[in-house]
């Protein structure tokens, strides 16, 4: 039964230490600057007219219809295997 114990506590330690791990590229050591890039992606932007005929941006939207990828920001090495822990760490 204690060593049950003990084993769940190590498991719990090390989901933990898991979550707060940083994303390092391992093929540069970054682990501050990120790129996400994604394909196939419509942008529509609204825009109003002024009365002196400038325009305003009154807001966009974004569709996404191919894949996205994640890169280092240092030396663009790919980094989409870590692109769902980005997200789940995306406040």
């Amino acid at each position: 039964m204690e060593a049950a114990r003990n084993r769940d506590e190590q498991q719990k330690k090390r989901t933990i230490s898991q979550s707060l791990a940083l994303i390092k590229c391992p093929n540069c050591g970054n682990d501050t600057d990120f790129l996400e890039v994604a394909d196939d992606v419509i942008l529509t932007t609204h825009y109003r007219q002024n009365q002196d005929g400038s325009f305003t941006q009154e807001g966009d939207e974004s569709q996404i219809l191919g894949e996205i990828k994640l890169f280092c920001g240092e030396c663009n090495a790919d980094l989409s295997h870590f692109h769902s822990r980005f997200l789940e760490m995306l406040f």
